[in-house]
């Protein structure tokens, strides 16, 4: 099925090997820095930490955080069809790591994914040995994907989303380009851009099938039931509002927005949840300057009071937004490309966001069409947009009622991915 290797194929093994030494000081680096272990460090060399368990085996990789969590209910429907089967999710940060290791699925682990080079891709699959394997996004590793198909596995290529930046890169090598399509057996794409972009590059079309955003078919954030009622009690019946996934640039607008809310809701509080929290310090700076009280959720602050809450902490997002139904999401007042509405809509929220949403334009496209979002540019449509809500509740309500419409839209999607998935990987229930 797959073409002979390109001379450019033969040159990236050499090149990689080569630089290998300098690609693992870097990566370790960023990931000691973030108080990862040395054994788990080394999982980027294809050491594993943690032995192989009996029976077939598929392995999930993903790049980051969004990528490594959508798969997480995808691997449980997985499960449940294939009882005997055993799941590696592989990714490459730290938060990653902690965020899906709090939520593993059953009869899931997780490690660090190997750099794509000879060596720790060879130790990696000596070790793991997967029946199958499923790359998220546009996760295109060239020898990963190359040496696994060798192996026997049959791979696919899942949620897949490649920028026009990334087309036009992999163009420039067409023979390359089509070399590397053509380990998958499936490619999914999210979209009917990513699956041009995808045939633009040389994918077979009868292996190319289009799908949903798998991020709109994951289940709902966890909560903690203590935390939300201590929340709740600090509150003591204020309003609330919920600015999440904030970047640099962003918290300006959306405390200048929250000024001129509290002077119609002079009790309202904004909880404020940036989308790395390790900027928390820089956004308290943010909050003083824009002359707000504040608590910090990291450091254990009381709210009572308290006209901002910095929510700065890992894997709690699915607390605050069981806490309030109004939400805007961040990495859209920016040219950052959105972040995932269905979060809070599975939440029973209505949902606010920017113009730059391009990386969920399919998603959000319906849910601004039946009222379950609406869209602002600057803090005085931000205000206006949650000042309405607020003061006018039959209106919010139902926008709740069509996001959550539209999130029970997309389970049927999901079960389709799924049996899409068993036959192309040839997946079978073991006794």
């Amino acid at each position: 099925m797959s073409r002979p290797a390109p001379s450019l194929y033969r040159l990236y093994v050499r090149a990689t090997g080569l630089l290998l030494p300098l690609a693992f000081r870097t990566v370790a680096g960023k990931l000691r820095a973030a108080g990862v272990s040395e054994p788990r460090i080394r999982e980027r060399l294809g050491e594993a930490s943690l032995p192989r368990p009996e029976g077939p085996l598929i392995w999930f990789h993903a790049a980051s955080v969004g990528e490594s969590l959508s798969v997480l209910t995808l691997i449980s429907r997985l499960g449940e069809r294939l009882p005997a089967h055993r799941f590696l999710i592989t990714s490459g940060t730290a938060t990653s790591a902690v965020l899906v290791g709090k939520r593993l699925p059953p009869r899931t682990q997780h490690q660090f994914a190997a750099l794509d080079a000879p060596g720790p891709v060879a130790r990696f699959l000596d070790h793991w040995r997967p029946q199958a394997a499923v790359f998220v996004e546009s996760e295109l590793w060239p020898l990963s994907l190359v040496e696994t198909r060798k192996r026997g596995a049959r791979l696919a290529l899942l949620n897949a989303r490649l920028s026009d930046k990334s087309v036009r890169g992999w163009s420039r090598w067409p023979e390359t380009a089509r070399f590397v399509l053509d380990q998958f057996d499936v490619m999914i794409a999210q979209n009917r851009d990513g699956a041009e972009n995808l045939r633009a590059m040389g994918a077979d079309p009868a292996r190319l099938t289009l799908g949903v955003n798998l991020k709109s078919t994951s289940d709902p954030l966890p909560v903690d039931e203590a935390a939300l009622t201590a929340f709740r009690a600090g509150l003591d019946g204020r309003p609330l509002w919920i600015a999440s996934s904030t970047h640099e640039g962003e918290e300006e607008t959306v405390l200048a927005a929250h000024r001129r809310l509290l002077e119609r809701h002079p009790d309202l509080c904004l909880a404020l949840i940036p989308r790395h929290p390790e900027r928390g310090d820089a956004v308290v700076r943010l909050v003083a300057q824009a002359g707000l009280s504040c608590a910090r959720r990291s450091t254990g602050e009381a709210l009572a009071g308290q006209q901002v809450y910095l929510a700065d902490t890992l894997g709690e997002t699915g607390t605050w937004y069981a806490a309030c139904p109004i939400v805007f999401l961040g990495g859209s007042l920016r040219e950052i490309g959105g972040h995932n509405p269905f979060e809070p809509a599975q939440a029973g929220a209505a949902v606010l966001t920017g113009p730059g949403y391009f990386n969920f334009s399919e998603t959000f496209a319906p849910l601004l069409a039946q009222g379950g979002a609406v869209e602002v540019r600057d803090a005085d449509s931000l205000a206006a947009a949650v000042a309405r809500w607020l003061t006018r509740p039959e209106e919010l309500q139902a926008a709740r009622e069509a996001a959550r419409g539209l999130v029970a839209s997309r389970q049927d999607a999901l079960e389709r991915i799924v049996d899409t998935l068993l036959a192309a990987l040839g997946l079978e229930a073991r006794a």
